[in-house]
């Protein structure tokens, strides 16, 4: 069957001379039959499909070799008989327009020639999908929309179809295939990643499909090989992994960029139980590379005591000290048993002696040396944190898989304090007094009458005298003061004095000291002030000149916080609390004003559990007080009305609230650590540079101190950056 140019001018009305060649081949597509020429076999007829058939192609009628020869024909016409060939039929988008042309030189099988086609819709910039059965020819970039095929796995079918396809990954990440995978695919259609399931969904053709499969099964194979666990025979597995590990390294540092695995990395576990290595490598060679490292390490030592039964263990994170006494204990014979001392409470920390007779805080070094503790088959070295083990081989292992278990990192633990105050006061007086003389000049006798307190404001009787310019001066009271004056005998002198006075006073005081110490390690931060206080006095007046002596006590005064906190297991920290706020009253006890100042202090004690970042109240004080103070003349200051001539009243309201609040949060590694104290010098970082005074062009100085920014994380250990100097300024003067 031949298909010559029968297309070659277009569409029918334009050349009906050929229309007569298209029917006839029409014709003869129609009574071929549908078969594949590769394969030989018989096709049944074609049958709509289902939505999303995997792996089914279009049923092509016949085997009998066809040569198609359409140029510059239209798509459509041509599609129509592609659709007569295969007999299937094949949907038009109305957004395709134009041109194909389908040439072939030799005789094609049906399926070949229905391939040309699809290649050349592809040159065009269309596609071909099944849709629920029906083929249809769509614009490219609509064509991963529409497609109905969906494929698990490897796909079967091929050609310049689009179809979706499900690639399941075993070892890979998806999101790094998806890097690699999307230059070679189709920039109209789409690649996806669910990491969820480690699966891949991409959209193109057929073709394209089947060579992205090849390259997902060559990339999806696994990065490490097996776990293999090494005994140690001879030597010690944790020192033989410290060793393998810093060659490892020193062989693989800069061989990768930032964020990339070496190609030979490895990682060495230690199993203290079985005294074996635990090793995983990139790949079989590296691994065989490490057995053969490990097996000439570990090597008997030569004589009967190749160190004489010496052994020297350098710690990483315990105390030598504190560590030798508990394996002594723990190696002692049954009736030998170490002494234990008790855990003294916290309590506050008071002055010893006068002035001049306690240590100086400033001179007294922060913990004393440590001296060597001897004795036993396990001392140690405090000034290179080691410990020395004298013991044959056998018990050397058992004391060394103890010291693996206790030498471990230890938490530390940052607690929160925060200590809040709000108080308040109200006061209101009203007074009124009055004084008055009844007489004439001359008289032998006369009358004089008045009130006189001090709950309204000063005397009246004190304010009369300074009047009249006798005695030391005596100011009004605050608030509103109204009076009259009477002049007696060519002196004036107040006869009468109204006082009225509302003040109110507010107090907000939050105060939050932080701090942070070591697992199970008491620590203690104050913030106040060393005051000064009279113990005693006396005056040597045996001579002709005396010499007074006095004996001063001094105290701290302001906030203390001292605890001792104790990680758990489970995320709890149970904690031992002194804390106390004080501060130097401004009130003077009755009869004590000559005994130097008095305090006010709040003190707690206590031993707490608390879940790790949590917020617990330690304690607090809620107190409202009133206080109604009136001075009155019997009788006459209960007339109603009248009788605020003869009274005089106040009234006090004061209201406290304390509370204490606590919350401690556990520093498990150095990255929390760090992390946390990076944010606290950002914090005071950001209020120096608030602080900054305002620029000014006659003075100077136009800059405060600020401390350094922070340096990158790769050189986070390195010491900070000092200040910069001030810019030059020049002399206004010059």
């Amino acid at each position: 069957m031949e298909l010559r140019g029968c297309l070659a001018a277009g569409p029918f009305n334009r050349r009906p001379r050929l229309q007569r060649p298209l029917f006839f081949a029409l014709a003869l597509a129609f009574v071929a039959t549908s078969t594949f020429a590769q394969t030989g076999a018989s096709a049944p007829r074609a049958t709509p499909r289902p939505a999303g058939a995997q792996g089914q192609s279009p049923a092509l009628k016949s085997s009998t070799p066809i040569t198609v020869n359409f140029v510059n024909a239209d798509i459509e016409a041509v599609t129509r008989a592609i659709a007569v060939m295969i007999d299937r039929q094949i949907l038009v988008d109305p957004r395709v327009k134009g041109t194909i042309t389908v040439y072939s030189e030799q005789p094609l099988t049906v399926r070949e020639a229905y391939l040309n086609y699809l290649a050349a819709l592809r040159g065009l910039g269309f596609a071909l999908v099944d849709s629920a059965g029906l083929l249809k020819v769509v614009p490219e970039a609509d064509a991963k929309l529409q497609t109905g095929t969906v494929s698990v796995g490897p796909g079967t079918t091929r050609g310049d179809q689009v179809l979706t396809q499900i690639f399941k990954l075993n070892h890979e990440n998806p999101n790094n295939l998806v890097a690699i995978l999307r230059p070679l695919i189709s920039p109209n259609n789409t690649i996806n990643a669910n990491p969820g399931n480690n699966t891949l969904v991409i959209t193109d053709y057929a073709d394209n499909l089947q060579r992205i499969g090849k390259i997902v099964a060559a990339l999806d194979q696994p990065s490490a090989t097996d776990v293999e666990v090494i005994p140690i025979k001879h030597g010690v597995a944790s020192d033989m992994a410290t060793m393998i590990q810093r060659l490892g390294d020193g062989a693989t540092a800069g061989a990768a960029p930032p964020g990339a695995a070496a190609a030979g990395a490895f990682a060495v576990m230690v199993d203290p139980r079985a005294n074996a290595l635990i090793v995983r490598a990139a790949n079989p060679a590296r691994m065989a590379t490490l057995r053969a490292l490990i097996d000439r390490l570990d090597r008997p030592s030569e004589g009967p005591a190749a160190n004489g039964n010496i052994w020297v263990v350098h710690l990483k994170n315990a105390d030598s000290t504190k560590l030798a006494t508990v394996l002594r204990a723990a190696f002692a014979s049954p009736g030998g048993g170490a002494s234990s001392t008790g855990q003294q409470p916290l309590a506050p920390q008071q002055p010893q002696g006068v002035a001049g007779t306690a240590a100086s805080p400033a001179a007294t070094p922060v913990a004393a040396s440590a001296q060597p503790s001897t004795g036993g088959f396990i001392q140690a070295d405090p000034s290179t944190n080691s410990l020395i083990i004298t013991a044959p081989e056998p018990l050397y292992r058992q004391v060394r898989a103890m010291i693996e278990q206790l030498d471990s990192r230890r938490a530390q633990v940052y607690i929160e304090s925060l200590i809040v105050e709000v108080s308040g006061d109200n006061a209101a007086d009203f007074g009124f007094q009055w004084q008055g003389l009844i007489g004439q000049n001359g008289d032998r006798y006369g009358a004089f009458a008045g009130t006189n307190s001090s709950v309204g404001g000063p005397s009246i009787i004190d304010l009369t005298t300074t009047l009249a310019g006798a005695g030391t001066a005596t100011k009004p009271g605050e608030g509103l003061n109204i009076g009259l004056l009477k002049n007696y005998g060519g002196t004036y002198a107040l006869a009468a004095i109204a006082r009225i006075l509302q003040s109110q006073s507010n107090t907000n005081i939050v105060s939050t000291p932080n701090l942070i110490t070591l697992d199970n390690e008491e620590a203690k931060i104050i913030v106040g002030s060393n005051v000064p206080f009279i113990t005693g006095q006396f005056t040597n007046t045996g001579t002709s000149t005396s010499s007074p002596f006095q004996t001063i006590e001094r105290k701290d005064v302001g906030i203390t916080l001292r605890i001792k906190p104790q990680v758990g297991e489970g995320g709890t920290v149970r904690m031992t609390i002194f804390q106390e706020s004080s501060s130097v009253s401004d009130k003077v006890a009755p009869g004590t004003s000559n005994a130097g100042p008095s305090t006010d202090k709040r003190s707690i004690e206590s031993t707490v559990v608390v879940d790790d970042g949590a917020i617990l109240v330690l304690g607090g004080l809620i107190e409202d007080r009133f206080t109604d103070k009136k001075s009155k003349v019997p009788l006459l200051g209960d007339i109603p009305i009248l009788g605020g001539l003869f009274r005089s009243e106040s009234r006090t309201r004061t209201r406290t609230n304390l509370m204490v609040f606590l919350r401690p949060v556990v520093l498990r590694d150095a990255e929390s650590a760090n992390k946390l104290s990076l944010d606290r010098y950002d914090i005071i970082r950001a209020r120096q540079k608030d602080a900054q005074p305002a620029s000014s062009t006659l003075l100077p100085i136009n800059e405060s101190p600020v401390i350094p920014p922070q340096r990158a994380p790769s050189a986070a250990s390195a010491p900070l950056d000092p200040p910069p100097p001030p810019p030059a300024t020049s002399d206004p003067r010059n």
